[in-house]
Order: structure tokens, then C-alpha cells, then sequence
């Protein structure tokens, strides 16, 4: 639903740099769909630092808090398409790697926090996107089956474990995620360039 690909990266670059570190090339892609507690672990045996990762956490936290808060932006017509579902009484779940201090403010400051029946973080379960726990959980939270879900996410790391959760999943476009089109492409059940396609369902 986020357009915040992008403040992951300036988050990781400005992290490194205030360590005196480079960014090695798979870096950003390897903890893309990590959750915190596995990325801020990865990033320590990664570069030998001598860090907790609970201050580690906290510190992307706060380097991220702003940007959620005010910055951070839907995709094209995802509100439009979240409204159209809760008239038609479909109920909303989440499943993000974000801690609740920073998906409550983005979805408040884009007007979409109260469409949401059911709100999941992978802060809740062991492991991260990649893996089912998060989605399975969000499919219990509403008191769905998983196979009854269709679920929507921009990176293969999150389709795959989507697809091992049981849902049906659909890509969607991000230029991030370009150089991995085609293998989500193959992977999901669908897949969009922005959320206006859903309407023709």
C-alpha cells in the first residue's frame, strides 16, 4: 500500500555512514523483508558491530519516525480501492514489518487507519515476510481462512511467503522491485502496476 521503499534505503545509507561503513550491493535487498529484530541482527554479524540490536531498532525507529509521520505516501489509488472494499463490507487486515509506532502514524496521516478490521505486524510473530507467521496471524485476526485472503505486497521476499501462507497474492509495480519483475510476475497469482486495475474485477 506504501510508497516507502525509498526512506528504507536513505535509513540504511545514513545508518552505515554514521559507522564509517559502505553499503555492499545485496545489503538493502538482503533485509528488505526482514523484520527488525532479523535485520538489526544481520546488520551486527554483517559488520562485526558491537551493538545491541535493541538500540540498533531503536534507532531506525527514530530515523524513520518522521518520514512515516508525515511523508510517506499510498500508491496510486490504493485509498480509492481500501474505500471501495469496506463499502462492500470486505473486511482489511495488514501484514507489515513495521512496529506499530510507525504504521499507526502513516496510516492515520493518510486517512486510512480506521478502514483496517485487523492491524499485523511480523513484531508479533518470530520471522519475518518471507515466511508465513505474519500472514497467517492477519488471516486469524479476521477471522478468515487464508485461502480467503488476497494479499498485495511489492517485494518476491513478501509473495512467497504469501503463497506459503496459502493466500492469493498480487504483485505490484515498484521500481525497486523492477530487477525482480518477472520473478514475481511468476510467482503471484496477478499482479498490477497501480490499484485503479482492481476495479475492472
Amino acid at each position: 500500500l506504501l510508497d516507502s521503499m525509498g526512506v528504507w534505503e536513505k535509513v540504511d545509507y545514513d545508518f552505515l555512514a554514521k559507522r564509517i561503513l559502505a553499503v555492499p550491493d545485496e545489503y538493502v535487498k538482503n533485509i528488505n523483508a526482514m523484520s527488525f529484530r532479523e535485520a538489526a541482527q544481520y546488520t551486527i554479524d554483517l559488520f562485526h558491530l558491537n551493538e545491541k540490536a535493541a538500540d540498533i531498532i531503536e534507532e531506525w525507529n527514530n530515523m524513520g519516525r518522521y518520514e512515516y509521520s508525515y511523508n510517506i505516501r499510498l500508491k496510486p489509488h490504493a485509498r480509492e480501492y481500501l474505500e471501495y472494499l469496506k463499502k462492500a463490507h470486505i473486511k482489511l487486515g495488514t501484514a507489515t514489518s513495521l512496529p506499530e509506532l510507525l504504521y499507526e502514524p502513516v496510516l492515520k496521516n493518510n486517512e486510512i487507519f480506521d478502514l483496517f478490521d485487523a492491524l499485523t505486524s511480523t513484531a508479533e510473530v518470530s520471522r519475518g515476510k518471507e515466511y508465513p507467521d505474519v500472514y497467517r496471524l492477519a488471516a486469524k485476526k479476521l477471522a478468515v481462512r487464508p485461502g480467503d485472503c488476497i494479499a498485495f505486497d511489492d517485494t518476491l521476499e513478501a509473495i512467497s511467503g504469501m503463497k506459503a501462507a496459502g493466500l492469493r497474492v498480487y504483485g505490484v509495480y515498484d521500481p525497486y522491485s523492477d530487477y525482480r519483475k518477472e520473478a514475481i510476475q511468476a510467482l503471484a497469482d496477478g499482479f498490477i502496476y497501480n490499484f485503479a486495475e482492481m476495479f475492472r474485477f
